[in-house]
């Protein structure tokens, strides 16, 4: 009845101001009233269905584009539920609850009834208390649960075709999810994007002003005269490589230039030539992926390095990398002491969500007392 009232209230306004324009945009918002009851009718759902499929609809439509709701089918099924439930459905419940209700109470009261008048109950005629007793205590516990019974079959049979009607279809689902798919995607190029620019930005600008900063003093270090102003250069000379050589890891760290220009096996190799052990490089491509899955790839070796580094005790370390029919397989591992894991606050988690956008995986093995093994996997091709 709610419902009922509020379409034609909605209708009426639109109707009476249709002339003012207004009333169309009135008529237009209809579609979002069918969200609304589509929202409560799926959170009653719960009480007859233990999984409920998600709701692809914005239960916050208002916020958003008035008109987005009429190019969503959804929308469109969700607003003919709606007209269902204000013009047919509320009116099979309300009859079928007061035949129940009545049935019940009737039964329940004959005794009293027939004190005062003849009760009628099918075939039979209750002309007295005493003949209504007995039937009273013998058919209203069977005319409760049959009630029971048959409110419970009317609840069941709405909530499945509510469910047919207000549940996504499997290629609206499919639609949704490479919509989903799409914008991760979209994110990370975004991401990928800024890092290369930060690292242009570094490289082409700081960089090259601290490598001009570190030959001036070093000419100042041939000219100024012995004595504490040299010593002076020649610290601010020292600092000024440094920060030169801190600067150039950091940018190896945003984008690696040689990732770029000779791409991921070479970008690898660099990585292990810094490693403070021995590192084993198997690299074996004959194409270069994706720019997304190389990027992907080169910080899975450099943060599984890392770690490798700083936390395994390993004697040792390799890499290997493998394209296996349309796949990246790249596995990182170390004889370390192991029980790594990947999660919250580990370098790895970012990497884990990045695979994930771009359909990739990312594993590891590490039972205490090593080996550690770090597994990538992700297509070679990313459909965008």
């Amino acid at each position: 009845m709610v419902t009922l009232t509020v379409f034609l209230v909605t209708i009426g306004a639109g109707v009476l101001t249709s002339p003012l324009i207004i009333g169309l945009f009135i008529l237009g918002g209809l579609p979002i009233l069918g969200q609304w009851v589509a929202v409560v009718e799926r959170r009653r759902l719960r009480l007859m269905f233990d999984q409920v499929p998600a709701l692809l609809i914005d239960p916050n439509l208002p916020r958003g584009r008035w008109w987005k709701p009429a190019r969503d089918a959804t929308s469109w099924r969700s607003l003919g539920y709606a007209v269902l439930l204000a013009s047919v459905l509320w009116i099979v419940d309300a009859l079928v609850a007061t035949m129940v209700v009545t049935l019940v109470g009737v039964s329940a009261l004959s005794p009293v009834l027939a004190h005062f008048t003849s009760v009628s109950v099918g075939p039979k005629i209750l002309n007295s208390t005493s003949e209504a007793i007995p039937f009273a205590l013998l058919a209203t516990p069977v005319l409760y649960v049959l009630g029971a019974y048959l409110l419970s079959a009317l609840a069941a049979a709405q909530a499945a075709l509510a469910r047919i009607l207000l549940s996504p279809r499997e290629e609206e689902l499919q639609e949704h999810v490479s919509e989903l798919r799409r914008s991760r995607l979209q994110l990370v190029d975004a991401f990928e994007i800024e890092r290369k620019r930060i690292e242009r930005d570094l490289h082409d600008g700081v960089q090259q002003r601290l490598v001009a900063l570190t030959m001036t003093l070093g000419r100042a270090e041939l000219d100024v005269p012995e004595g504490a102003g040299l010593e002076l250069v020649r610290r601010a000379h020292a600092e000024a490589e440094a920060a030169l050589a801190s600067l150039r890891e950091v940018v190896r760290g945003v984008h690696p230039r040689v990732l770029t220009d000779l791409g991921l096996a070479a970008a690898i190799r660099e990585v292990a030539d810094r490693m403070p052990i021995p590192v084993h490089v198997d690299v074996v491509l004959d194409d270069r992926p994706e720019p997304q899955v190389e990027a992907a790839a080169y910080f899975v070796v450099s943060e599984g390095f890392a770690n490798v580094a700083k936390h395994s005790g390993a004697r040792n370390a390799s890499v290997t990398a493998r394209r296996r029919d349309d796949r990246l397989v790249l596995v990182v591992g170390d004889n370390g002491r192991g029980g790594a894991v990947v999660g919250e606050g580990s370098g790895l988690s970012g990497l884990v969500t990045r695979l994930d956008a771009l359909g990739g995986t990312l594993g590891i093995s590490s039972p205490a007392g090593g080996p550690t093994e770090l597994r990538m996997e992700s297509p070679w091709r990313v459909e965008h």
